[in-house]
């Protein structure tokens, strides 16, 4: 079984990890896109473009199924990647958890790349599973980028400054960007209020892990007697993890179990 993902950049690394976990056995080819990130500030057509060069070249290692591991990706490009690629290799894209979010009752905050916040595609999805929840969009600003290149002074400020727009009385926070979900406790810590319930923080990779799997017909098997291999595309071109990687749990796991290349 081969599993490709692909994102600009790392942000793919919690969905992968779940994989992982799910599979150990599964080959995993990474696209990333280091020549051409971020996407977040480009035009939809032009990320789309770049989405679609990243897609094709995981799809040359011929995988079972390609997991775009990155929610404005997922807004702006599913269609046309799947058009250019289903049947022969299912797309699955990542949508943020919206739905789960809101059947806990609310209030909910939803943090995303300045993209994908307010975009007609969140807001649709707002009011399809959310109708009747009070929901907040939290734009935030630069925090995919300072997760990106494990800058720690950057993380901390572009949490605080989403933290101030996110209302005292939030009881569930969506990570509606797959990069969120490497600093997801840093993000929990900024938000809870300590005369508050537990905060609930609902990423999406290991939905998008699962969803990977039954779209192929596979089965979890996390006791697995072989451990898959794992490609790493940059811009097309083999390489290896970039180095900020190995900053988050989700790249150590990867590098721990098999040497990526």
């Amino acid at each position: 079984m081969k599993i490709a993902l692909m994102d600009s950049g790392i942000g793919l690394l919690a969905a992968t990890a779940a994989v992982r976990r799910l599979r150990p056995d599964a080959d995993l080819v990474l696209s990333l896109d280091p020549d051409g990130m971020p996407w977040g500030p480009r035009i939809p057509e032009d990320l789309t473009r770049r989405a679609v060069a990243v897609a094709e070249a995981a799809a040359a290692h011929r995988p079972d199924a390609l997991i775009v591991g990155c929610n404005t990706a997922t807004v702006h490009a599913l269609p046309t990647l799947r058009a250019r690629l289903e049947p022969a290799i299912p797309v699955i894209g990542t949508v943020p958890a919206i739905k789960p979010a809101a059947a806990g009752g609310g209030p909910v905050a939803i943090w995303a790349t300045p993209a994908t916040t307010g975009s007609a595609y969140q807001r649709g999805l707002i009011e399809d599973f959310a109708d009747g929840v009070t929901v907040t969009e939290v734009p935030c600003f630069g925090l995919a980028e300072a997760v990106e290149y494990a800058d720690e002074d950057a993380i901390t400020a572009a949490v605080a400054a989403a933290a101030a727009l996110t209302p005292d009385d939030v009881t569930t926070v969506v990570l509606g960007c797959t990069h969120y979900e490497l600093v997801a406790e840093r993000i929990r810590a900024a938000v809870q209020r300590p005369d508050r319930p537990p905060l609930v923080l609902l990423g999406s990779a290991e939905a998008v892990a699962a969803q990977a799997l039954r779209r192929i017909g596979a089965h979890p098997a996390p006791e697995a007697d072989v451990t898959g291999t794992v490609t790493v595309l940059l811009s097309g071109r083999e390489g290896t993890l970039p180095e900020p990687a190995l900053a988050y749990e989700e790249g150590q796991l990867l590098q721990a179990v098999t040497p990526a290349r």
